[in-house]
């Protein structure tokens, strides 16, 4: 028996865990959203970032990297434990099947683990729903927690999914969005910068030698 566990975030660029084998591939019906909070990684209790879970939508794909771990029970057990700390903010797992790229109708695995959340806040209190994109690309421009800013997670996320050759839209256009949010709070800095009011200039004076009067 060997686990195989399904990277659709930062698992696709950074899986963290030893593995043998990956494959490049998708799973259907679910589609890649920005709904989930993170407060210990990327964010802050105070303000959560916002970082990537799945929802179902019937006839959608989503393309990400399946990792296998081999060589026994205790193997697996390490890797499944550092993914459950490490995915901490999901409450759910899910077992899916992975399709490769020109194969939509066999699989390529059966089986693989999924870590997904629940769609209800007041099940999984990190479940943040859907919000309109400007104002989730104004969070990740704006959350930093430990491990980094949000927006670099976006970024990373972004650069991965073109390397392995599936550019997600939805990713790009929220990318495209943060750099805009980015953009105008460089702007507004720099006209801040150059709006500084300036001192006046003091011009000094040298005082006059006083006259040494004889007393004699």
């Amino acid at each position: 028996m060997v686990l195989w566990v399904f990277g659709y975030g930062s698992l696709v660029w950074n899986p963290g865990f030893n593995f043998d084998e990956k494959v490049i591939g998708f799973i259907k019906d679910y589609k890649r959203v920005f709904d989930l909070a993170c407060i210990d990684h990327r964010g802050t209790p105070e303000h959560p970032a916002r970082t990537c879970t799945l929802e179902y939508k019937e006839g959608a794909v989503c393309w990400g990297v399946a990792y296998c771990v081999k060589g026994g029970f205790e193997k697996e057990r390490e890797a499944m434990q550092y993914l459950e700390r490490r995915e901490c903010e999901y409450d759910k797992k899910a077992s899916v099947d992975i399709y490769k790229e020109g194969d939509d109708l066999q699989p390529a695995v059966t089986g693989v683990t999924l870590f997904i959340s629940t769609q209800d806040k007041l099940a999984n209190r990190y479940y943040l729903g859907p919000a309109p994109l400007k104002e989730m690309a104004r969070t990740i421009a704006t959350a930093n927690g430990p491990c980094g800013n949000n927006r670099d997670y976006l970024f990373s996320l972004e650069k991965a999914m073109l390397n392995i050759g599936h550019k997600d839209d939805y990713v790009i256009k929220l990318a495209n969005e943060v750099r805009r949010v980015l953009g105008k709070k460089k702007a507004l800095g720099t006209r801040l910068a150059m709006t500084k009011p300036k001192l006046p200039l003091i011009q000094l004076v040298p005082l006059q030698e006083a006259a040494v009067m004889d007393s004699r």
